[in-house]
């Protein structure tokens, strides 16, 4: 992002804020409606000499162990299917209606089956996470140049060597996009656990705030969730240009 860009966003930013501040005064809201900006800060200095970054590590936790999980998941599904068609013709319903069946449905039955600890949370969020990046890497491998895998058959390559040397390389930019994507899905994955059943985490502190009344503290709650996908989706990023470098930056996305 050059300078201008960057400018840009502070402005956007700084109008933002300047809104938030003193655009529900202006308005007549009251507080418990949308408090003002002064309002969440103070309520964010209370919750962090509290409670907040206990909650957050463990939401933080949950969210890294569920997209590490389902996105290992994914790719070994995935790379199994596209290197089987038989496979995805047999696995492929199945996957798809647990794709189509709403993870929302899923939290409760995990509760009950591990109770309030942190393991309901993390397979939703696995769930949500496994099935872009299963999708994108077998769309990958089933694109593969067919030239470059005579080419090393030829050469007397086997068929792992194949696969090591031509697909998985050929799968990694779309692996890369189905893991941006999984990021931020694990957010909301590990959210929607706590939501349902919880007593610790992110999750748990809104529906407790909510409970209160406290709307500028389900604000702080909310602003921390998203602080954590930017940093899962930032991460990611990282990742990708370090791996992807040998890439033409016109193959990369750039948000």
């Amino acid at each position: 992002m050059d300078r201008k860009a960057w400018l840009g966003s502070l402005i956007v930013l700084a109008v933002f804020l300047a809104a938030w501040q003193w655009g529900p005064g202006m308005l007549g809201m009251p507080e418990f409606i949308l408090p003002s900006l002064e309002r969440v800060v103070v309520e964010f200095g209370r919750m962090a000499a509290d409670d907040l970054w206990m909650h957050s590590g463990i939401t933080a936790l949950e969210i890294v162990v569920g997209f590490a999980l389902g996105a290992l998941l994914g790719v070994v599904v995935g790379v199994a299917l596209g290197l089987s068609p038989s496979a995805e013709a047999i696995l492929s319903p199945y996957i798809l209606a647990l794709q189509i069946a709403p993870k929302v449905a899923f939290a409760p039955l995990f509760v009950m089956w591990l109770g309030y600890t942190v393991y309901p949370k993390i397979l939703v969020a696995i769930l949500i996470v496994f099935f872009p990046i299963m999708v994108n890497v077998l769309s990958a491998i089933r694109t593969v140049d067919p030239d470059m895998i005579n080419l090393v058959r030829t050469l007397n390559g086997r068929r792992l060597q194949i696969f090591r040397l031509v697909e998985f390389p050929s799968a990694m930019p779309a692996l890369f996009s189905g893991l941006r994507i999984g990021s931020t899905l694990a957010v909301i994955g590990v959210t929607v656990g706590e939501l349902v059943g919880g007593n610790l985490g992110l999750g748990f502190l809104l529906v407790s705030s909510e409970g209160q009344g406290n709307t500028a503290a389900v604000f702080v709650t909310i602003i921390m969730l998203t602080l954590i996908g930017i940093v899962a989706y930032g991460a990611v990023v990282w990742a990708e240009r370090r791996v992807l470098h040998y890439l033409p930056k016109a193959q990369h996305a750039t948000v």
